[in-house]
């Protein structure tokens, strides 16, 4: 065994020894019994939420206050935060333990500063209704309701629209206990330009408790869906038709050079009314409500055929009462600079035969360019190449190198949370500040008490355990 080993099986060891006498309900400096939300519950073969991934640690936290969260972290050698368990990877990964805020479902409506700020633990299929019945809407929602608002945003998840910023673009403040177990209040007021290296780290910077979003009245919205939208009118339209609603999304199987569906979401001003014309650049309105995979059945999929709704039952694509418990699927998406969107889409499509026979279903989709260091729309307007993948992992693996091939000339950034083979060379050099925030790390997480294997591999950043 070298000493690198040596020191990573000794530095396991220890983490293991200290965290089991943790776990056992008992202060590890004084012997007295701990709160329950203080202690680590066994819970073997934990999986993410689409059942590909099985977490390296069997220690769960679950806290129910800041206090128990502060103990908890300031006593443990390493830990990673876990939230809805929608990523694909393991990003949220630990192999010491993990800490759920599921609990902390608080929400916190300010009129005045028309913001709005969450527990860590709701997800934004409860924080919707919440605020749009007091007359209040976020900008963007992603396409399914069950994630949480805190792991969303750490992650850079984006929703559409190529007017609209990702999630993160709306947080003002983060409630984070660090690694002494100190609460401190990170915000745009007290941080400055320092702030967008802060709104996406991927759970680097510490446990977040809560966050703070802006928001802006509620209104209403539209969706129609076109059907057979041939790609060659996105050579010299595309971007006038993902700027033809709200968010658009177009639906492809790389088959035949077509999208097979196009999803207009439109916000709905009022006094005008919109007649969704029968041709949307030689696609075909559809007269019944569909699924973006043909021949399934629509029931769950938010409403369409133009009828007018809230904000929160037409962004997403899923109705927020619809939570699956297990996605059996696999994700991976890559975002361009959306000035080479039409040259990626036909290098993708060259993959054609090889990607249909795994794939149910490719959404293309656009975000606006941020100011946040490690967002994926970081500087550029993107066009996101989103791949929903049958549960078929080995054979997915080996066309994830051949797409990443394909997309590497449009210097494609893959989406934090989820599956991809990029170098971590690579990915570290699309972006300019990444620098910066490991800089950022060092200062709130000297000892890389919350990193773990997926941080130090793609992003280098050091591990308390490495």
């Amino acid at each position: 065994m070298n000493k690198r080993e040596f020191l990573k099986a000794s530095s396991a060891m220890l983490t293991t020894s200290i965290l089991s006498r943790y776990a056992s309900g008992a202060d590890k400096t004084t012997g007295a019994q701990m709160p329950a939300g203080e202690q680590a519950a066994h819970l073997p073969h934990r999986t993410n939420w689409a059942g590909n991934f099985t977490y390296s640690t069997d220690r769960l936290y679950s806290p129910t206050t800041v206090e128990e969260v502060q103990h908890i972290v300031k006593n443990a050698p390493s830990l990673h935060g876990l939230g809805a368990r929608h990523s694909f990877n393991s990003i949220a990964d630990s192999i010491a333990a993990q800490i759920s805020l599921k609990g902390f479902d608080s929400m916190e409506l300010d009129r005045n500063a028309r913001t709005v700020t969450v527990g860590a633990g709701v997800t934004y299929g409860k924080l919707a209704p919440y605020i749009d019945a007091q007359g209040f809407a976020v900008h963007n929602l992603a396409s399914l309701p069950h994630i949480s608002v805190v792991g969303a945003c750490a992650t850079a998840t984006h929703g559409s629209g190529v007017r609209s910023g990702n999630l993160s673009t709306s947080i003002v403040a983060i409630e984070l206990v660090k690694a002494d177990g100190t609460v401190v209040t990170l915000s745009r007021a007290n941080l400055g330009e320092k702030f967008n290296g802060v709104a996406v780290a991927m759970g680097a910077l510490g446990i977040t408790t809560r966050i703070t979003l802006q928001v802006e009245p509620t209104f209403q919205a539209t969706q129609s869906v076109y059907q057979n939208l041939s790609f060659n009118e996105l050579k010299h339209n595309l971007e006038t038709i993902m700027s033809s609603g709200y968010s658009v999304s177009l639906f492809t199987d790389w088959q035949n050079h077509k999208a097979t569906q196009v999803w207009i979401k439109r916000r709905v001003e009022p006094g005008v009314t919109h007649v969704p014309a029968p041709i949307f650049y030689g696609a075909t309105l559809a007269t019944k409500k569909l699924h973006p995979l043909e021949g399934h059945d629509a029931e769950n999929c938010t409403e369409q055929m133009g009828i007018p709704g809230p904000w929160y039952e037409r962004l997403p694509h899923f109705r927020m009462n619809f939570t699956p418990s297990s996605g059996q699927e696999l994700q991976t998406e890559y975002l361009i600079p959306r000035e080479h969107a039409y040259e990626a889409i036909l290098a993708v499509e060259q993959l054609r035969d090889r990607i249909t026979p795994h794939l149910f279903i490719t959404e293309l989709r656009t975000i606006a360019a941020d100011d946040l260091w490690v967002s994926t729309a970081y500087k550029q307007p993107s066009l996101a190449i989103h791949f929903t993948w049958k549960p078929e992992w080995p054979a997915v693996k080996a066309i994830l190198p051949l797409i990443e091939a394909e997309l590497a000339p449009f210097q494609a950034r893959p989406h934090w949370g989820k599956l991809f083979t990029m170098d971590p060379a690579h990915i570290q050099s699309l972006y300019p500040r990444m620098d910066d925030f490991k800089r950022l790390v060092q200062e709130y997480d000297p000892h890389g008490k919350f990193s773990n294997a997926f941080l130090q591999t793609n992003l280098g950043i050091a591990s308390v355990v490495a």
